[in-house]
């Protein structure tokens, strides 16, 4: 079923993306009243009701799209856990994160994105990665490659002897023996710095604007997409034991993805210092 899905035209999925982000989240860009911002787990996570609608409006399309297919998004896994599951599951699941980068939405910056991607089986086919304000729509297909608005991208390779520019999880997203992990960064050879939307950031690497992240977190709507289109840009991604990062969970932390191999094994060796 997925396989004639994903042969056939993915426009239409483009197309519900940018529909789901005109019709619920820019008209509330730098318009949400305070009674539609609510923290869900503290002051550095937050949810609109620009990110409620669009998930609704993306779990109907979607799934029309693709008959028998289900919805694995960020709302709703915190309204429900056991949401999650799917992802282990036989069904093709769409993994949605409404927007990306809440806090910057909520602050009125144009940083933020909607996150698609498609799955089965623990195996990411396809990914959608929109930032409506910015006007950039990444697509990735598995063997496909990457193409932002169209065009072609590859991350290529960091100038030899440069110093890494490195994204990484703000230590709130953090444990103890993260944080320790993520302290292997604070070297001459690297200028790190917290992250802003995941989707960008993946984004940033997948163009060469950004030599690799390196992440705490594994919920997989923040990081589905954005890891395939690392991927198919020509990119590389591993936990810190070395293995590749799984959208069902249960992985070594933390994890990073990066412009090449070399760049993501030199990234993973500072963060098992």
């Amino acid at each position: 079923m997925i396989d004639e899905f994903l042969n056939g035209d993915l426009s239409d999925v483009e197309e519900a993306v940018r529909k789901a982000a005109a019709t619920e989240i820019t008209p509330r860009f730098r318009q949400l009243a305070a009674h539609e911002i609510v923290e869900k787990n503290g002051p550095h996570d937050l949810v609109t009701t620009a990110d409620r609608l669009a998930e609704e409006h993306l779990t109907a399309s979607l799934t029309a799209l693709l008959p028998g297919s289900v919805v694995v998004g960020e709302e709703a896994v915190h309204a429900d856990p056991s949401v999650y599951e799917a992802l282990r599951g036989d069904a093709p699941v769409w993994i949605v994160d409404p927007v990306d980068g809440t806090r910057q939405f909520v602050r009125g910056e144009v940083g933020f994105c909607t996150l698609v991607a498609l799955a089965q089986h623990g195996e990411v086919f396809a990914s959608w990665t929109y930032a409506p304000v910015l006007e950039e729509m990444a697509i990735a297909v598995r063997g496909g490659g990457a193409r932002l608005n169209g065009t072609v991208i590859r991350s290529g390779s960091p100038t030899p002897g440069a110093v890494l520019e490195v994204a990484h999880s703000h230590p709130d997203f953090s444990t103890p023996d993260q944080q320790r992990a993520l302290l292997g960064l604070d070297v001459p050879e690297v200028h790190g710095r917290p992250c802003g939307s995941a989707g960008l950031e993946y984004l940033g690497i997948a163009r060469g604007d950004l030599d690799a992240v390196a992440f705490s977190w594994e919920n997989a709507w923040d990081h589905a997409a954005g890891l395939l289109l690392v991927t198919e840009a020509g990119g590389s991604q591993m936990t810190v034991a070395g293995e590749p990062f799984r959208i069902a969970g249960g992985n070594a932390l933390p994890f990073t993805a990066a412009r090449d191999a070399e760049t993501a094994r030199r990234v993973r060796a500072l963060l098992r210092r």
